[in-house]
């Protein structure tokens, strides 16, 4: 959905500047949720990501993901989960990349295998099992979102085991399974808030 700032439809023509800020006006009425976590203000933008933060893991991940992201300027409960989910899917994507650049570098046999196996791990993370918690938190659909952000930690879990007997394996992707793990901590606490309702 596109959103529309109030300084995008200010800047506008006057002969046209009506039927835009109407525009928006029935926008924000069609899509703003109907409800919020009770004890979530949303008086200001920066006191509602600091507050959602708060009730997750990874306070500094959270803040830092959610400021960073332009949709979180006006943010509600849906869409800070949405750019989470998101996020997560872009640094899964990029971690796949990771492996898939390592198997062809490698000689190592055992190395390869344990780096084919965190491949197969991640192939359906990133190209089902995130993308279709994106959707559900969109449609609304948070109980399945949350199950597949689940699914997602039990992929990443597995791939971090395979790595913990070497210390120089575990170099290789300790850091990045642990961001991930982080990033699925702060999503799956933000579903647990839509689903509180």
């Amino acid at each position: 959905m596109r959103s529309f700032s109030s300084a995008s439809v200010l800047s506008s023509s006057s002969s046209s500047s009506f039927p835009l800020l109407l525009l928006a006006l029935v926008a924000s009425l069609l899509f703003t949720p109907t409800h919020q976590s009770s004890d979530l203000n949303t008086s200001s933008n920066g006191d509602f990501i600091d507050q959602i933060c708060r009730k997750t893991p990874f306070y500094d991940l959270c803040i830092a993901t959610l400021h960073s992201n332009p949709l979180t300027r006006k943010p509600d409960l849906k869409g800070a989960a949405l750019v989470m989910v998101n996020n997560l899917l872009a640094n899964t994507s990029d971690t796949l990349n990771y492996i898939e650049g390592l198997i062809k570098q490698t000689s190592d046999q055992q190395l390869e295998q344990a780096l084919a196996f965190c491949a197969e791990s991640y192939i359906p993370i990133v190209k089902y099992t995130l993308p279709q918690a994106a959707d559900a938190v969109s449609q609304g659909r948070f109980g399945f979102a949350s199950y597949c952000i689940s699914d997602a930690a039990k992929e990443i879990n597995n791939c971090d085991k395979r790595f913990s007997g070497s210390a120089q394996n575990k170099s290789l992707l300790g850091d990045r399974n642990g961001v991930l793990q982080k990033l699925v901590g702060v999503a799956s606490a933000i579903m647990k808030l839509l689903l509180k309702g």
